[in-house]
């Protein structure tokens, strides 16, 4: 039992290095997108995580379980990387280069209110009344943290891009849910087809609009560790830890994002939080759970 608790209580503490590792990831981008378009960062940043599945994708399971892909899975698995990765991440690179960090982040915490929402038409999965009460909260709070809404300077296109780039991750929820839920294509594979798929588009559409950029060796050495720490290994290592926490955990370790974020944002970047945002946040943060707290349990 006291070996059990020790793993528990392990595994947890590497769930909440990845998500230290996937808040940094807003600041690290924040730094190079002064150099580097948005579009191409993502896509380069993605297809460097691509191309470190490789060296494990030619294991013969894999291999096989490829060849035997059927044509509706493929394009399940296309349609996701287009999705998840051309339209969610190019999304959230664009809004990061027009918003502060925490305002991306918070728009990001939309993302269960839609998929709640969303779940109810494409996957039959009927919200609960502590989903609605959470969603009802999260909207008051992202209310306070934005009023006076103002659209001053980039914000107005910000905040349009990022509604866009949250319809996007919450499609791309519920696909990535019905692919998973069929239990008949593994996690590496799904992966590494829609990561692939996704990147490539992303990195070809961000050359053919702003060309190709020169890149100091400093935003060099961020894209490596984005693709290498932050993506392959972080991505790897949540999976690994989804087996010893519960998925209400797990939630709850995504939920502390935001204040990690505003934290790291406000020491790197100099964003200042008011009172009044630290508020709306928390508020926002306690309905986002909410939602995802009763999918959970369900």
């Amino acid at each position: 039992m006291k070996e059990h608790r020790l793993h528990h209580v392990f595994a947890v503490l590497q769930a909440l290095l990845v998500t230290f590792l996937w808040s940094t990831s807003f600041i690290i981008i924040k730094w190079g997108l002064a150099d580097i378009p948005p579009i191409t960062y993502a896509g380069l940043r993605y297809f460097l995580a691509f191309l470190c599945f490789l060296p494990f994708i030619f294991k013969k399971k894999y291999v096989d379980e490829i060849k035997g892909l059927s044509v509706r899975q493929w394009y399940k698995l296309l349609l996701l990387g287009f999705v998840f990765y051309t339209l969610t991440q190019g999304t959230q690179f664009l809004g990061l280069s027009l918003l502060p960090a925490v305002s991306v982040s918070l728009m990001l915490n939309f993302t269960p209110i839609v998929v709640a929402i969303m779940g109810i038409v494409f996957i039959n999965e009927i919200p609960s009344r502590l989903q609605w009460s959470g969603a009802v909260i999260f909207l008051i709070g992202i209310i306070f943290y934005f009023f006076p809404i103002s659209f001053e300077g980039n914000q107005g296109l910000g905040l349009m891009v990022m509604t866009f780039g949250v319809l996007a991750n919450s499609g791309a929820g519920i696909l990535g849910r019905d692919i998973n839920r069929q239990r008949n294509i593994s996690p590496m594979v799904i992966t590494f087809i829609s990561m692939g798929v996704g990147s490539i588009i992303l990195l070809l559409t961000g050359f053919l609009y702003s060309g190709i950029p020169t890149i100091s060796v400093e935003n060099w050495m961020y894209l490596i560790w984005l693709a290498v720490v932050n993506t392959a290994f972080a991505f790897t290592l949540w999976n690994h830890t989804l087996r010893s926490i519960s998925a209400m955990e797990s939630s709850i370790l995504n939920g502390t994002m935001l204040i990690q974020i505003a934290f790291l944002a406000w020491f790197f970047l100099d964003e200042k939080i008011t009172t009044q945002e630290g508020i709306g946040m928390g508020i926002a943060a306690l309905g986002a759970t909410l939602v995802q707290l009763k999918r959970s349990k369900a």
